[in-house]
C-alpha cells in the first residue's frame, strides 16, 4: 500500500503528523485527555462485556471462499450454517447448506475462517498481545482510536491474530479490524515429517451496533495472494453473521458489506 506522509502546522503553531492511506487520514498524534494505556483498558474490558454478551446470540453464518486464477474462479467452498443454543446454554453449529467443495479446506482453514468473525482483544486475551497506538480516523460517522496489535509469542497449537484494529471512541469497542491469523504453517527443513504447508490470507471484519449497545461482527472479506512455495494462489471470499438474536430478542444484523460507522436500527 502506497503511503505519504505529509506535515501539517496547526494555528497553535504545533506540528502535527498526518499519514495518508487508502483507506483515509491517520492522525499519528498523542490522543487528547486520555491516555492510550487509558483507551486500551476501556476497551478491553468493554470488549470483556461484549464476549459475555455474545455468549447469548444466535446468527446465521454464511461462508463463501473462492480460488481465482486472475479474475476467473477456479474453485469454491460455500457452508451455511445456523448457531443456536442448546438447554444449557452451549454454542451448536448445524450446517443448512454445504455444497461438495472444489479447493481444499484444512481444519486450520475452517477454525480461521470462522474465527476472523469473533476475534476480540478483550482483558482475557491482553496478556498475549503488545498493542501499539498508532492515531486517530475517521471512518465514516465514527471517530475512532487506531491500535497495532501482534502476539508477544506464539505458543504452539494457538491462531492469534496480527494487524490493525480500530476502536470508536464513544462507546470504546473494536468497530473494524484488518490483519491476519498467525502463525501460517509452513514445511519443516529437516527431520521427519516436513509436514504440509498452510498459509493464511489477510482479511477484514466490520460490525455493526445492531442492538443498540454492541458492535457485533457481520462481515468479513478477503482478497489476498498466498505464495506458497513453487505457486501462487490468489484467495478471494467472504464470512457473513445475519439474522442475530441475543437473550430472546432479535437484533436482525444484515450481514451486507457494510461500513464501521453503519448502525442498524432497532
Amino acid at each position: 500500500m502506497k503511503i505519504l506522509q505529509v506535515s501539517l502546522i496547526l494555528a497553535v503553531g504545533l506540528l502535527a503528523r498526518i499519514t495518508v492511506a487508502e483507506e483515509g487520514l491517520l492522525a499519528t498524534e498523542a490522543p487528547k485527555a486520555i491516555s492510550a494505556q487509558e483507551i486500551i483498558k476501556k476497551f478491553t474490558a468493554k470488549e470483556k462485556e461484549f464476549k459475555n454478551a455474545r455468549k447469548r446470540c444466535t446468527y446465521r453464518q454464511v461462508i463463501k471462499i473462492e480460488q481465482l486464477d486472475g479474475e476467473k474462479p477456479v474453485g469454491e467452498y460455500q457452508q451455511v450454517a445456523d448457531v443456536s443454543l442448546d438447554a444449557n446454554g452451549k454454542k451448536v453449529k448445524n450446517v443448512v447448506f454445504a455444497p461438495q467443495p472444489s479447493i481444499s479446506i484444512s481444519p486450520e482453514d475452517q477454525y480461521d475462517i470462522e474465527s476472523r468473525l469473533h476475534f476480540t482483544i478483550s482483558t482475557d486475551e491482553l496478556p498475549e498481545y503488545n498493542v501499539v497506538y498508532q492515531g486517530t480516523q475517521q471512518e465514516d460517522d465514527l471517530q475512532t482510536y487506531v491500535f497495532d496489535a501482534a502476539p508477544k509469542q506464539l505458543e504452539k497449537g494457538k491462531r492469534y491474530f496480527q494487524g490493525r484494529i480500530w476502536v470508536d471512541d464513544h462507546d470504546f469497542q473494536i468497530v473494524r479490524m484488518a490483519g491476519k491469523s498467525v502463525p501460517d504453517i509452513l514445511p519443516k527443513k529437516h527431520g521427519k515429517g516436513k509436514g504440509q504447508e498452510n498459509l493464511f490470507p489477510k482479511f477484514t471484519t466490520y460490525r455493526e451496533q445492531i442492538d443498540g449497545k454492541y458492535w457485533y461482527p457481520t462481515f468479513s472479506m478477503t482478497d489476498d495472494t498466498l505464495h506458497f512455495l513453487g505457486t501462487d494462489v490468489r484467495i478471494k471470499g467472504t464470512v457473513k453473521a445475519t439474522d442475530y438474536k441475543c437473550a430472546g430478542s432479535e437484533v436482525a444484523g444484515a450481514g451486507e458489506t457494510p461500513g464501521p460507522g453503519q448502525k442498524k436500527a432497532n
